[in-house]
């Protein structure tokens, strides 16, 4: 996925380089080191096991700098977003299972985009941070919107790849819609032969790419459901416009789940927006060939700087990976 001319991940400047993956890796088993307390750190990356609203939410800090919040989509970890680290120097990028997926835990009951949302602000409040670049893909771009509108104070700005606006949005290819939402489609066995009817662009002629990116078979029936709910009725076409913060719209005009015409009509609607197409790029674009992806969104965040309200919270200091 990474060209292999590249550079290597931003290691973390006060991290201990410990040979191995997190310790944490067995899904979710071990004892919880307790609200806000420090994981280990491996490889470039710290890891946190935060308490949020008595969940346990697993985290992944990466690089220091200015901060970047990432949303998830639907049945993606934390360490979906590490192919696109060499390409962002400068930047804290801070990644999060969302509760139900990997190592974080289910709610008892499925949240709302609402409650999606303050889980990342809740994420920026354990860390000390006050606000942050947000960007979001897939289902992580509904979750990033309804932050910016809720949590205006707390977005700098916004970063959208490979969304939609939900409820009202131009309806995706019907096949990639039904291979996405079937739990069997995200088997080992299975996934290769769907790739790319689920996902376009490059999955068409390279589906042996998804093997190396933690996209995971959802962990039950259950996780489906509660995953899936807080998109019923969802829309944010109503107050696009009413989003405040700088905006960089990204989609690939080979995006079976989320169409191009989406895209245009977010860019549209938003009063700070702008829309930026990948050629043959398909819904995993950014992941999938970060080389042609993350250099805009590095450009896009390298032009907003700070803005108000990027203090940290009063609560605690800005997150310092441990010595």
């Amino acid at each position: 996925m990474v060209p292999a001319a590249s550079a290597q991940p931003v290691a973390l400047g006060h991290a201990k380089d410990v040979p191995g993956d997190d310790p944490g890796a067995d899904d979710g088993a071990g004892a919880d080191d307790g609200a806000g307390s420090s994981g280990g750190a491996a490889g470039g990356v710290t890891y946190r096991q935060l308490r949020i609203n008595g969940l346990r939410v697993h985290a992944e800090i990466y690089g220091e700098g200015e901060p970047l919040l990432m949303h998830s989509g639907l049945w993606a970890e934390a360490a979906l977003w590490r192919p696109m680290l060499p390409y962002l120097p400068g930047y804290q990028v801070i990644a999060f299972d969302p509760p139900g997926v990997g190592r974080s835990d289910m709610p008892s009951l499925p949240l709302t985009m609402r409650g999606l949302a303050a889980v990342g602000t809740a994420v920026l409040d354990e860390l000390g941070i006050g606000s942050a670049h947000v960007l979001g893909a897939s289902f992580g771009g509904a979750v990033a919107q309804q932050m910016a509108i809720c949590h205006p104070d707390r977005v700098r700005s916004l970063v959208l790849v490979s969304t939609s606006v939900g409820a009202l949005s131009w309806p995706g290819d019907p096949l990639a819609f039904l291979l996405f939402m079937l739990p069997t489609s995200f088997t080992r066995e299975r996934l290769p032969q769907v790739a790319g009817s689920m996902f376009g662009g490059r999955m068409r002629t390279d589906p042996g790419l998804l093997s190396s990116l933690p996209i995971r078979r959802p962990r039950s029936l259950q996780a489906v459901m509660y995953r899936m709910a807080p998109l019923l009725g969802w829309t944010s076409l109503p107050w696009l416009r009413a989003i405040p913060q700088p905006t960089l719209i990204i989609c690939g005009d080979d995006d079976p789940i989320t169409p191009q015409q989406n895209h245009a009509l977010m860019a549209a609607m938003m009063r700070h927006a702008q829309l930026h197409t990948v050629p043959g790029g398909g819904h995993l674009a950014m992941v999938d060939s970060p080389e042609l992806v993350v250099p805009v969104i590095a450009e896009f965040l390298g032009r907003q700087g700070t803005s108000a309200g990027t203090e940290p919270t009063r609560s605690a200091r800005r997150f310092r990976p441990a010595a």
